[in-house]
């Protein structure tokens, strides 16, 4: 390991300490660990996916009212702090802004491959055995309702009503978490989403059995 990923993992455990527990340290290592197992299978710049999967929720605009301009502030003065080359900070900065699911219609283009690597590996821990916990986790953060049998998901919904959203958490996997599957950009992350997609559906169909005492 570099001496700077090493400070970055040092820098990013004292930013995220007492964050919600689905945007914790623990994400961030398994997006690292998940983007290092992607990257293996692709040719890209593997510190600049390190440093983007580390850096990708410093400082996530849920929790910061909304600020989507907070997470490249404080990432890009890290990074200059470090020394790090102006090249390598833009591409990062990149990757931090366009990452999120709800920004996917805002990129233009052909996606660099190490966006498209960490995007596959914040999108692998959002689904899965992993992801129920994070949903369910951020839904009672929130005090939302884990289900309701007459409010229906919204789907294709804008960035913004996505951002104001405040549905069900079981709403939540149709809304987002049963498509991700289908937006992987890698071959190694498309062949990881099957079985976690698998796993949710598997869930959701026990769910509703329980829920409706069969």
């Amino acid at each position: 390991m570099s001496p700077l990923i090493q400070r970055t993992i040092t820098f990013v455990k004292d930013q995220l300490q007492g964050a919600e527990a689905g945007h914790d340290w623990f994400h961030i290592e398994r997006v690292w660990k998940l983007s290092k197992k992607i990257a293996q299978s692709e040719n890209c710049n593997l510190e600049v996916v390190e440093l983007s999967a580390l850096l990708h929720d410093i400082a996530d605009s849920k929790f910061h009212d909304g600020d989507e301009n907070l997470a490249l502030k404080i990432s890009r003065d890290f990074l200059e702090n470090q020394n790090v080359s102006p090249e390598i900070i833009e591409q990062t900065l990149f990757i931090i802004k366009n990452i999120s699911f709800k920004n996917r219609g805002e990129v233009r283009g052909d996606l660099p491959i190490e966006l498209k690597i960490v995007q596959d590996a914040d999108r692998l821990d959002a689904i899965g055995a992993i992801g129920i916990a994070r949903t369910f986790n951020f839904g009672g953060f929130k005090n939302n309702l884990m289900y309701h049998p007459e409010i229906p998901p919204k789907l294709n919904m804008s960035k913004e009503e996505y951002k104001k959203n405040q549905g069900t958490t079981i709403n939540h996997f149709y809304e987002k978490l049963l498509l991700l599957k289908d937006l992987m950009n890698t071959r190694k992350g498309k062949d990881l989403a099957e079985e976690r997609h698998q796993f949710m559906l598997g869930f959701l169909e026990e769910f509703y059995k329980e829920w409706n005492v069969e």
